[in-house]
């Protein structure tokens, strides 16, 4: 089997082995994976942070040994805490941006070394150790006006269940990726007054199949990716939209995640 590591900013991550098929996850720069299945052109991986199986181009694979996979896994985990911020390989003095939740494993004094290159991050990093509710809306509140990405994870880019699992990360807790396994989390609330701020609200379409996720502000008010990012009232019925004066989502569930 073999291993890799993101070593761009972002790396799109396709459902079928194509340039043609839609993005539905990246990667973000530091992250790891197994090949499972590979073409001439394509690397069907299996993402080692939420287990997300998808398609990267071979031309943006950096090889890692499974010695070296054990220990990136095993080693304490340091995000990136900007929404951008740039980054510098030490070995031809390229500087580059990353965005925020990207890794930067083994760092020491702003300095980390992974698949034999060296990396210096210009940035704060932040060393998630348990999960920490009271900074959800803060971390939230960051993006406000980024645009709608399907399979988005950054500031330039971001889909409603990437928008939620990025802000849950940097406050230590990894949700999955997509709000049909987000919503398996945590514990229903049985009423809309019960729910309080970091609360995440699952949406469904007429099928019943969840098709989207916010964090909530308070019982009333709601911030997620439709569009962009940006907040909206919330009630019983689901989130309404003021300019449109319309529920743009209809309310299935309730979740605390503690």
């Amino acid at each position: 089997m073999a291993y890799g590591i993101c070593l761009m900013a972002v790396i799109p991550c396709r459902k079928d082995a194509s340039n043609l098929s839609e993005m539905v996850t990246q990667l973000l720069f530091g992250e790891i994976y197994r090949v499972v299945e590979q073409t001439d052109d394509w690397l069907k991986i299996i993402t080692k942070s939420d287990n997300y199986d998808c398609w990267i181009n071979k031309k943006q694979h950096y090889k890692i040994s499974e010695t070296e996979y054990t220990s990136l896994d095993k080693a304490p985990e340091v995000l990136a805490n900007n929404l951008v911020q740039s980054i510098t390989d030490v070995n031809n003095n390229v500087t580059f941006h990353i965005p925020m939740s990207a890794h930067l494993p083994t760092i020491n004094d702003s300095h980390f070394t992974v698949a034999g290159k060296t990396f210096k991050y210009n940035g704060i990093s932040n060393t998630p150790k348990t999960f920490n509710k009271k900074n959800i809306l803060a971390t939230a509140q960051q993006f406000l006006k980024t645009p709608y990405l399907w399979g988005g994870k950054t500031f330039f880019g971001i889909d409603c269940s990437g928008f939620t699992q990025v802000v849950f990360k940097i406050n230590g807790l990894q949700l999955p990726r997509d709000a049909s396994q987000q919503v398996n989390l945590g514990t229903a609330l049985n009423f809309v007054e019960e729910s309080e701020a970091g609360d995440l609200a699952f949406f469904d379409n007429e099928a019943g199949n969840i098709v989207h996720v916010g964090i909530l502000i308070d019982n009333q008010t709601i911030i997620h990716a439709s569009g962009e990012v940006k907040i909206d009232k919330f009630d019983h019925y689901g989130i309404f939209n003021s300019e449109t004066k319309k529920y743009s989502h209809y309310l299935r569930v309730i979740k605390r995640i503690n």
